[in-house]
């Protein structure tokens, strides 16, 4: 299973089975295998739920708990922390604050695209807005701040939709924008700003990672035009390499042993090309000294991602774009399995259990891969049917000219933005519906 998965797993006391963070950072380190391989909207649905509002995080989870977000509203003006029951899907409370920056709602912009983390005390939810809030399990406000307030309000007109990261006593909050641009540490018992590490503007939408070299822990964040590694105790800077360029939208994804994979993209007009193809593939951090040393163990200049971050897993790693082209390679050498098409767009990072690669397609169909050096295809899984899709609250179209009515057909189709995934049970999350999936159950 991947590292990225275990990595934190020593900062945590022990616990229940959990799927923390983004992408899973700081899980359990056993995912059980009893996924479904296949499911429809007839099979292993144990539960689907209406979600309040709209969002494009990923769900995260706390034993029976799952924890979302969304905003609600015109001018995206209440944010809400919503509650689930991980067994039966009720939904045990929804704790709804004021935006402290509202905006107009659109399809243009992120709508709580980032997605919270959670401990054994409390979960912790940052709004592209700016607004972060601590809410305990039972559903009781902690503490609240504005970011936007603090150090100004982001410019990005595309909005914000980094995740923070979490250690055992801190919250780490990713801001690169064209405005203020910084990585921020905040106490997650207080609320308090614990650093504030200034950062370069720049237009980026990408999370930052906890990445572990011997010893230490440090907060790795690739984001277009840098990839830099920070000291999470003190804010310090500990080094950068810049000699990349597209990382704008992708996650470093941990391998293990100071490694992470780094993706970065051409751009929508192919703008960043040639330096994106310089820029894809496993890095490296050792000592030198005193110093830290950022490296590419290997580059690969044919794989092209979109949203999805690269994924390490049993020995490979794999890329995936927004047209549904997956790209194989040897986690050591760098060298090409394969390059392969599957029938849809994928948004969210593929998942690995077992000997599978769930790829999970924007539009509700997920195919499940076989892991390994053959491209075999083992199931294609439909989540909603054409006649039945999920409910779906979007702001109105916008027809202002042809080419944002016709975006704004796209973006307002329903969308599988996100997983988490615990012992037994896979919870997917489009924007205003929630799916659990377990073996042997139908939908209620």
């Amino acid at each position: 299973m991947f590292t990225f998965w275990i990595l934190c797993a020593s900062l945590f006391h022990e616990s229940p089975a959990q799927w923390p963070g983004f992408l899973g950072a700081g899980a359990s380190s056993i995912i059980a295998e009893s996924i479904p391989l296949e499911w429809s909207p007839q099979k292993n649905i144990a539960w689907t739920r209406e979600i309040p509002g709209y969002g494009q995080s990923s769900p995260v989870i706390w034993g029976d708990r799952i924890f979302l977000t969304t905003v609600d509203g015109p001018n995206k003006e209440t944010l809400h922390v919503v509650c689930y029951s991980l067994q039966s899907g009720d939904q045990l409370w929804d704790v709804q604050a004021p935006s402290t920056n509202p905006e107009k709602s659109s399809v243009y912009i992120s709508r709580a695209a980032p997605t919270p983390v959670v401990d054994a005390e409390r979960v912790y939810a940052y709004f592209e807005g700016g607004d972060v809030l601590a809410i305990s399990h039972a559903g009781e406000k902690v503490w609240a701040r504005s970011l936007s307030n603090d150090y100004g309000k982001p410019k990005n007109e595309f909005g914000l939709s980094a995740s923070p990261v979490q250690t055992a006593d801190r919250l780490f909050v990713l801001i690169d924008d064209i405005g203020p641009s910084y990585l921020v540490a905040i106490n997650k018992a207080t609320g308090e700003v614990a650093w504030k590490s200034d950062r370069i503007s720049r237009k980026s939408w990408s999370s930052p990672s906890i990445v572990q070299t011997g010893d230490q822990v440090q907060i790795v964040c690739s984001s277009s035009g840098s990839v830099d590694g920070y000291d999470p105790l003190t804010g310090q800077l500990l080094w950068s390499n810049t000699d990349v360029g597209g990382n704008s939208g992708t996650t470093p994804l941990p391998v293990g042993d100071g490694r992470f994979l780094v993706a970065a993209s051409p751009g929508r007009d192919g703008e960043r090309t040639e330096k994106a193809k310089e820029s894809n593939g496993l890095m490296k951090i050792s000592r030198s000294g005193d110093q830290w040393v950022p490296e590419f163990a290997w580059k690969t200049d044919t794989a092209t991602p979109s949203w999805a971050s690269p994924v390490a897993y049993r020995g490979y790693a794999y890329w995936i774009n927004r047209t549904g082209v997956v790209y194989c390679f040897g986690i050591e050498s760098g060298k090409s399995v394969y390059t392969e098409r599957i029938p849809q767009s994928v948004w969210a990072t593929p998942v690995g259990i077992g000997d599978r690669l769930y790829c999970f397609g924007k539009d509700g169909l997920t195919t499940v891969l076989a892991t390994g050096p053959e491209f075999k295809v083992l199931a294609s899984n439909e989540l909603w049917s054409a006649e039945k899709p999920p409910v779906n609250r979007t702001p109105a179209p916008d027809e202002s000219s042809p080419e944002r009515s016709r975006a704004s057909g796209m973006f307002g189709k329903p969308t599988l933005y996100g997983t988490a995934i615990v012992n037994g049970s896979l919870v997917l999350r489009t924007g205003s519906q929630l799916f659990c999936i377990r073996t042997g159950k139908s939908a209620e």
